[in-house]
């Protein structure tokens, strides 16, 4: 057995997720021996720790190395995905200090749960091996069961808890086995060996064909239930209902972030061309166009019977998922490949600051008890706090898709990438559900604004809370108003070119 050198390992341009993952146990340390009157102060230390982290992918953003043995790969692709998943930690940390305390349940272990997924989320998308996948998998997972089920005393997040364990560790199944498979079939689980080794099976025209197939298969099975796309969606309403809103808001993002990392980083990287007969072609495409469409039909049209707000973003965060699918589809092509991987990573960058946008307007309204999440409690919003109504309405407009918002940014690219690829009818069914949501995101306008009410007082929006509006309703119409602000991040995104064997 080889001992890797320090060079090998490489460890400084792993610093970003492994300052992370590292800080969040010294983090636990610290809340352990901090005084009672002196917990909140644990918040503020996971917050400069993902700015710390967030300053680290910056110093190596760009960069195309790999580390821990070739386990790890760093280069644009990992830095952009690390930016995202890390805003998305800081916005929903400002979300939680207040709600926690307010709902009785500001306990220190919450933050190191929150920065142990995130840091799962950044291995996720950094990972150059099935192993480190898996891993990865789990350490994202496995703190959002805890999160899910954090609300003391109350049945519905006790639910949600266990809903999403049962369901994520059959997700996990799915994965480890497709991963045997695919080792069984190439006899490595290096995703840069593997994309090597298909030549040579197809030209034996052995059995390990069949294996690395069905392995594949069981993989988007695994990474399916993480993003939630149809058919593997069934968990998402009930969790997303139950679990404490930040939480929601988070595990809305978060969970999607890591999930089409490494949806993305296998099937582009190791799995560009399945095998066909005794030819190499992207033989995935048409699985993931079929579940595209599935998805974005049952999320936009299950979502217009929804009356809870929750509930109606579970769905649409169903329906999001569609719309990146629809990337994932046209990455298939080998001409498109690396343009449909950076108009995914723009559309997850617009959702990121939309959809938490949207759940910390939920949560300002929402009361102690966890009720206050209906639709019909957005009556009047505009009479007793325009500003935030404003804010929800740039974030509706965003998710239906209307230009100037991050929302169209990140639909045109994936549109484009879709026609690009050839998928027409693809984009027609993106285009058709987009109107379709239109229905069901105006809804909540027209009860802000032309709805009789006096409209509720939103207890919920505290100084913290509105900073998490701030910055999310910044983001989307900066995106959407300066789109090269992220096509300039993406701009050296090549999945394909970087991992040519």
């Amino acid at each position: 057995m080889d001992i890797p050198s320090f060079a090998d390992l490489n460890l400084g341009v792993t610093l970003p997720a492994v300052f992370l993952a590292l800080g969040t146990t010294v983090l636990l340390l610290i809340d352990a021996f901090l005084p009672k009157e002196r917990r909140h102060l644990t918040a503020w230390f996971a917050l400069a720790g993902v700015l710390v982290s967030f300053v680290l992918t910056l110093f190596n953003f760009g960069s195309s190395e790999t580390a821990l043995a070739g386990m790890f790969v760093a280069d644009s692709f990992t830095g952009f995905m690390n930016l995202v998943a890390l805003t998305a930690a800081a916005i929903t940390i400002l979300l939680s200090i207040d709600y926690l305390k307010r709902t009785g349940n500001a306990r220190g272990e919450f933050y190191s749960l929150l920065l142990l997924s995130t840091a799962g989320a950044m291995f996720m998308a950094s990972a150059n091996d099935l192993i480190v996948v898996f891993v990865a998998l789990e350490l994202l997972s496995i703190p959002l069961y805890i999160m899910a089920a954090f609300r003391l005393n109350n049945a519905k997040s006790e639910e949600s808890g266990m809903k999403y364990f049962i369901l994520g560790a059959f997700s996990s199944a799915f994965l480890v086995y497709g991963s045997a498979l695919i080792y069984g079939a190439t006899g490595t689980t290096n995703l840069q060996e593997i994309l090597a080794s298909i030549g040579g099976i197809v030209e034996a025209g052995s059995s390990a064909i069949f294996y690395l197939v069905i392995g594949a298969a069981l993989i988007v099975v695994g990474l399916g239930f993480k993003v939630a796309v149809v058919p593997f969606h069934m968990w998402t309403p009930d969790v997303y209902e139950g679990a404490p809103t930040p939480v929601t808001a988070f595990m809305s993002v978060g969970a999607k972030i890591g999930g089409f990392a490494a949806l993305l980083r296998v099937l582009v990287t190791a799995l560009p061309f399945l095998v066909a007969g005794q030819t190499v072609e992207p033989v995935w495409q048409n699985t993931i166009m079929i579940v595209a469409a599935l998805t974005l039909i049952v999320g936009n049209f299950v979502a217009i019977s929804q009356s809870n707000i929750k509930r109606m973003l579970a769905y649409s965060s169903i329906a999001h998922a569609g719309y990146i699918m629809m990337a994932v589809a046209a990455a298939a092509n080998p001409f498109t490949a690396d343009f449909a991987a950076r108009s995914a990573l723009i559309y997850l960058l617009a959702y990121t600051f939309t959809n938490l946008g949207a759940f910390a307007i939920a949560l300002a309204i929402e009361k102690d008890d966890g009720s206050g999440t209906d639709i019909k409690d957005f009556v009047g919003l505009a009479r007793s706090k325009p500003v935030l109504a404003a804010a929800m309405a740039v974030f509706m407009f965003s998710l239906t898709g209307i230009p100037l918002t991050a929302g169209f940014t990140g639909k045109w690219f994936v549109f484009q990438a879709t026609m690009q690829a050839g998928l027409v009818p693809l984009a027609v069914i993106g285009v058709l559900t987009s109107v379709v949501s239109a229905f069901y995101y105006v809804r909540i306008i027209v009860n802000m604004y032309l709805s009789d009410g006096e409209g509720d007082e939103a207890a919920g929006a505290t100084p913290l809370v509105n900073w998490a509006v701030y910055i999310s309703f910044a983001g989307t119409l900066l995106l959407g108003v300066f789109p090269i602000l992220a096509t300039n991040l993406t701009e050296t995104v090549t999945l394909l070119a970087s991992v040519a064997p």
